[in-house]
Parts: structure tokens; sequence; C-alpha cells
């Protein structure tokens, strides 16, 4: 849940103004129902035929670092297609939750042209960067997951003072209401802490997400920087106009 305050976010909380959001929810969903990853389809077979079905339909379309500076001319696509492509039903809808929640606002605010070349393009550098860091993985890599963390970077950079709803362990899960800027950088420092620990290989892109988040927070300070300071120091303390529950 996120409060927020300005009438292009209160817009956008109402679902009305963000169709590149609800276009990538859509397109990430549907690829992910007819590829193998879904377990839907019986000529995928079950058990290990499935499983082996699943290895190469992510080898197809997954980033595979070794195969990428090895020159291969295809394997240049593979950080874009792999954008699309999610290993299973939690790492879809965790994908889908974070881009609905934090997605809508950010487009609001930067424009839909903008946003969609931030998103597309932060997410694919996010992949190529963790693809340079494991130059030797012949692991596949899929999801979206470095692009929606380029969305939470623009996000903070854009909506700072917006108040998100976490569930933080210690405190029992208990729901906390907490400024954008002490969430998400909190949300960076375990993704550089897990991405320290980390096994070689990927698992968890968790370096991916540490790329993304930077540029996304980069490429929203290039875009909107200007503007949103001027409206900042312009504008008197606002009062909250809405919430998104997710």
């Amino acid at each position: 849940m996120i409060r927020n305050w300005g009438a292009s976010a209160a817009t956008a909380i109402r679902g009305s103004s963000a169709p590149v959001t609800r276009t990538l929810i859509v397109l990430c969903c549907l690829v992910f129902l007819i590829g193998p990853a879904s377990g839907l389809h019986p000529a995928d077979g079950s058990g290990e035929e499935l499983l082996a079905a699943q290895r190469a339909y992510f080898r197809r379309w997954g980033v595979i670092p070794a195969d990428l500076f090895e020159g291969s001319p295809g394997a240049v696509l593979t950080p874009a297609t792999a954008l699309f492509v999610h290993g299973s039903w939690v790492h879809l809808l965790g994908n889908m939750l974070f881009l609905h929640v934090f997605g809508a606002m950010a487009e609001a605010r930067m424009g839909r042209v903008r946003f969609a070349l931030c998103y597309a393009g932060c997410g694919y550098l996010a992949l190529l960067g963790y693809a340079a860091a494991n130059a030797d993985s012949e692991r596949s890599l899929v999801g979206a997951s470095g692009a929606i963390s380029a969305v939470l970077g623009a996000f903070l950079f854009l909506f700072p003072r917006a108040r998100v709803t976490s569930l933080l362990p210690f405190l029992f899960f208990l729901p906390v209401r907490l400024p954008a800027w002490v969430v998400l950088p909190f949300w960076a420092a375990l993704q550089w802490a897990a991405a320290g620990r980390a096994a070689d290989g990927p698992g968890v892109a968790y370096l991916a997400h540490l790329v993304g988040f930077g540029l996304g927070f980069g490429c929203a300070w290039v875009c909107c920087g200007r503007a949103t300071t001027v409206k900042s120091a312009s504008a008197p303390a606002p009062a909250p106009e809405g919430e998104n529950q997710p």
C-alpha cells in the first residue's frame, strides 16, 4: 500500500493513466502462461520431462552469461527477452505485485515513453551487468526483477515522501507505514547484503537488482530532476490524497 500526493499520482492510483505498466503486466503474465514454466500444458509432460522442457525454454530465452560474452549474435537479444520470462508462479506474482504498486505512479510522473524506455533500458543493462560479473556462468537468468528494481529506484527519486506500508519480520509482520526514503534504501541494503553472500551463478540475481535500482534512480533524475526540484521548491507541504492497495 502506498499513500502519496499530487494530481498525477492520484490519477495513477485510480488506474486510469498507466497503460505501459498495465501492458507490461499483461505481457509478462501471457508469456508465463504459454510457456512450460507455468506447468499448465499437458504437452510439456510432467516430472523430469517437464523440468527438461523448462530448462530448454530458459536456455533459449534467458541470459546465459558465458554465451553472451562469447560473441553469439542471438545472445545479444537475450537480456531483452529475459525481461518477460519468469521461472515460477511465485517469481511472476512477486514481480508483478511490485510493478503494479510502484509502476503506475512512476509512469504518471515520467510520462509513458520515458517510463517505457527507462524500464526496458535499465532492465537490459541490469541483466547485462549481472552477466558481466558472472561471465563464466552457464546457468540461465530470467525475470523482470532488474527492470522492476529500476522502477523502485525511479520511484524513490520521484516520490521520496510517499508512505509505503511494509511488513517487517522483526515486528512480527505488523504493517508499518514508512516513507519511501526509508523503505526503499533499506530494501537496497538488503539486496547488497544478500549479493555479498550469494553463491556463484544465478539463483536470485541480487546484483541485477542493485544495478537496476541505481540506474532507475539516475534515469528519473535525468528525466525529471529539474522539474521535481522546481516543484518541490515552489509548492507548499502537500496533504495526502490517495492510497494504492496491492
